[in-house]
């Protein structure tokens, strides 16, 4: 076929010939494509099935104004155009602001610091694309009103896509079954068409030759999504204007998180070099690592039966390295993280409420889109019922929705249970293996001169971390495809109660995988464990584990640490380089087309699809490392660092793969995170509580400072005597035949074991002691003051700043102000023309009443 044939009075087939690989146009070079439709015309059994609905959904397509162009080939593409009377119709319905006058407010003072952060500047024209207006919303009676220079151009390529969108999501293409079959995303899930999707305005890595192309992708590419550029700031308004207020707000709020990070990581590092700088200073590891002390205490054995007894230095350089993080610096780390995270909350709500105001959505109310009824709710939905403004509508009965919940909570139930089931037997793999380690150390004479650093505890906490990561993976891959189907099982009602209801369901599943196995070393770990002759077991077999001599603190840290950085690793991976190679692969077929043949609609067709829960992974992902680094930070002052650098990473990568490796997602508005904020809220008071109790339970803080001001008796050196008086006695004669060691070559008598409690000559022998007590009573007054501090400079702190800078309100007021003025000044001349050629009583009327609006609107 060669030519162009019409086949139709507003559908074009068209040939390959003369086919322009920049051409965002129709044929004719005039009209913009806005929208394409994919298929493949294969003739399987329900060929002629799809063909009808293509036909019927088309002719409706173009009955609502639309404009179609169809191209046949191996995939059938047909190009959509909006006219401009789509455009006007559409803008206000959707209620779309344009701009009416040039924003004549003076902008705010410029910081004498501006000029030291020129280098992280870009241009100008980067940064606000488009001038600052006046805007209202569009109405088809007032269009002299606005500022249309060019009809083509008024309405940016992301509002055009939308509205094509809104037409398209709502198009019927027939009745199936008795019933009224509509939606784009239908004939997707069914087959009809195999992709929809706005076209990007050129190729990334270079500029389109078309003078009419706006060039924005390439700009973004330059400006933005390359990795040498991470020092740079971001061209947010540039990536509303590509990518809709829905992007724009995401990378907004990810490039404040990282921002709010650079201060955190920074007094992190802090409390580490402290750490690091006063390790040789610590009373503790010194009197462990001394041959005189720690050389001649000997520790009860680890395990029943095959471990020996040890001597307390073989963990020398272990008790050296805690002290890294289990220092007074964390203390403060941990009150200064409660504090913090209240400041990244209430200064991002201030930013967000500048941002609502730069991009009109002062005004904005959910879209239509998110509250109409979801297509899958009106198909699964057979009983109707009365509604006031719709008269009937469908409905899910009450029993159905009350089976339906059972179901879906049995099986977020019996997942949450499979991650606790998963932990469990991570527990009992380190707790079976540990003698294995114990006994190949002390067997392996190449393991020697590593056996002071890596010691049997390490050696398995290690192990069991990177085991208990690989579980975390798979039981994440699995989950998302079973919570998918349990929220598409639920029929929820609207798109925004859909994306509500799947936010919780993976928030919950991913807060109990990523976090319990960190919980159980935080809080049970060597908490439980007994004393020697009264150990406690798992299952009756399997004895607790216990906390080294320097305590548990050092083991949270390398669990948090794999965790954490494993899946920021992963995530990077799965983000940048499984895209990359599926379209590498994808485009491996047009190497032998001619280049002038592989068109923009193909280009981007072999892309990947960001797809409706794009998003929702990029939240969910940064809500979880924001997890990391406040409900465990007091274990691990470096863990903000570590997300800083993975962040700025992060914001490349995305941007990188959003702007070369995706289709153009359609652009949506949203004038916050949404229900994330909420999420982040709890887990901003929920951090207070964790820290709390780790410095008091995990760390020795509280023992340290105990003994320091009530049992020390050396004046010169307070400390000296800690660990002998933080052991207790066990006399061997009394192990039970189960846990004495099979071999006591050096005749030992007694043995020592971490906690407080009598020896065996006194007459509560093994009971815990007063000390115990006291230390007690010390934790939980410190959780109590800590918790009482930082929430109370929280709660101050928040009511210090308000929502909304006074700048911006002053600005909201003055807008609004000026924008009725200029609508009503509109009104009083129009009302005036016609009161001059009419002369009606009615004229008249509305005359003095606009003139009244005039009045009160100055007066306001």
């Amino acid at each position: 076929m060669h030519g162009i044939y019409f086949l139709n009075k507003s559908c074009l087939v068209i040939s390959d010939t003369h086919q322009s690989k920049d051409s965002i146009f129709f044929r004719d070079g005039v009209r913009r494509i806005d929208f394409v439709l994919a298929y493949v015309d294969d003739l399987n059994k329900e060929w002629e099935k799809k063909l009808e609905r293509r036909k019927e959904f088309e002719r409706n397509l173009e009955n609502a104004g639309l404009k179609l162009e169809r191209e046949d080939k191996k995939i059938c593409f047909v190009k959509i155009h909006a006219t401009w009377d789509v455009l006007i119709t559409y803008a206000e319905v959707l209620n779309i602001k344009v701009p009416i006058k040039e924003n004549d407010i003076p902008s705010t003072v410029e910081n004498p610091l501006d000029c030291m952060l020129a280098p992280l500047r870009l241009p100008e024209k980067v940064m606000h694309p488009e001038p600052d207006y006046f805007t209202a919303p569009f109405s088809r009676d007032k269009q002299e009103l606005y500022l249309i220079n060019d009809e083509s151009t008024f309405f940016s390529p992301s509002m055009r896509n939308r509205i094509v969108n809104y037409i398209l999501t709502r198009c019927p293409y027939g009745t199936e079954e008795g019933k009224k079959k509509f939606g784009i995303k239908r004939l997707l899930n069914n087959g009809t068409y195999s992709a929809a999707y706005p076209l990007h305005d050129c190729q990334y890595w270079k500029k389109a030759n078309d003078p009419n192309c706006e060039n924005e992708r390439y700009t973004l590419y330059m400006e933005w999504a390359r990795f040498l550029r991470f020092y740079k700031e971001q061209p947010l308004d540039l990536i509303r204007k590509y990518y809709g207020e829905k992007i724009g707000i995401y990378f907004a709020w990810l490039g404040f998180y990282t921002e709010m990070l650079f201060l955190a990581a920074v007094v992190g590092l802090i409390c580490f070099l402290y750490g690091l700088f006063t390790m040789d200073e610590n009373m503790s590891s010194k009197e462990i690592c001394d041959p005189a002390i720690g050389g001649e205490i000997i520790m009860c054995p680890l395990c029943d039966r095959d471990c020996e007894y040890w001597r307390l230095n073989t963990t020398c350089e272990s008790s050296q390295y805690s002290h890294l993080f289990d220092n007074v610096a964390t203390l403060f780390f941990a009150i200064f993280m409660g504090i913090w995270v209240t400041l990244f909350l209430e200064f991002w709500k201030r930013r967000q409420a500048r941002l609502k105001y730069e991009w009109d959505l002062v005004d904005f109310e959910e879209e239509q889109q998110q509250l109409q009824l979801r297509p899958e709710y009106e198909a699964k939905c057979t009983h109707k019922k009365k509604n006031p403004v719709t008269q009937m509508e469908p409905y899910l009965p009450i029993t159905s929705q009350a089976v339906r919940f059972c179901i879906s909570g049995t099986t977020v139930l019996f997942w949450v249970s499979l991650i606790i089931a998963s932990m469990i037997a991570v527990i009992v793999y380190r707790l079976a293996v540990y003698a294995a380690f114990a006994s190949l150390m002390e067997n392996t004479q190449t393991l020697q001169p590593i056996s002071g650093l890596l010691t049997p505890q390490l050696a398995t906490s290690v192990t069991a971390s990177c085991l208990n990561f690989v579980i975390i993976m798979i039981l994440n891959f699995l989950y998302e495809r079973i919570a998918i189907w349990i929220t598409d099982m639920e029929i929820p009602r609207t798109h925004m109660e859909y994306e509500n209801r799947l936010t919780m369901k993976m928030f919950l599943f991913q807060f109990v995988n990523y976090y319990s196995s960190c919980f159980y070393v935080a809080f049970f770990k060597g908490k439980f464990v007994g004393y020697p002759g009264a150990y406690t077991y798992m299952f009756n077999r399997w004895r607790n584990e216990e906390c080294d001599p320097a305590g548990c603190l050092i083991e949270l840290t390398t669990q948090l640490t794999i965790v954490m950085a494993g899946k920021q690793i992963w995530g990077n991976i799965q983000e940048a380089i499984v895209p990359w190679i599926c379209n590498w692969w994808g485009r491996r077929k047009a190497r032998n087309n001619p280049e002038n043949l592989y068109s923009r609609w193909e280009q981007d067709h072999d892309l990947q699809t960001f797809g409706a829960l794009g998003l929702f992974y990029e939240y969910l992902e940064m809500v979880i490392q924001f997890g990391f680094i406040t409900l465990f930070v007091a274990s691990f002052p470096l863990a903000p660092l570590l997300a800083l650098m993975n962040n700025i990473l992060e914001i490349r990568v995305d941007s990188w793969k959003l702007t070369t490796q995706y289709r153009r997602p359609v652009a949506a508005k949203a004038h916050s995170i949404g229900v994330w904020q909420e999420i982040l809220n709890g887990m901003a008071i929920l951090s207070v509580v964790t820290n709390a109790f780790i410095v008091a339970f995990t760390s020795d803080m509280i023992p340290r400072l105990v003994y320091y001001y009530t049992a020390s008796e050396n004046e010169d050196s307070p400390m000296s005597g800690y660990i002998n008086n933080s052991l207790s006695v066990f006399q061997i004669s009394d192990f039970p035949d189960r846990n004495k060691p099979k071999l006591n070559p050096e005749n030992f008598v007694i043995c020592r074991y971490r906690d407080y409690r009598y020896p065996p000559d006194h007459e509560k022998k093994y009971l815990h002691s007063m000390q115990f007590w006291h230390i007690l009573a010390a934790k939980l007054a410190f959780i109590i003051i800590m918790e009482h501090v930082v929430f109370i400079v929280k709660f101050f702190v928040a009511w210090m700043i308000p929502d909304v800078p006074a700048d911006v309100k002053a600005k909201i007021k003055r807008e609004k102000y000026l924008t009725q003025k200029i609508l009503y000044e509109y009104e009083f001349e129009k009302l005036k023309e016609r009161l001059c050629q009419g002369g009606k009583q009615t004229t008249e009327e509305e005359f003095i009443t606009t003139e009244g609006r005039m009045e009160l609107s100055r007066a306001m």
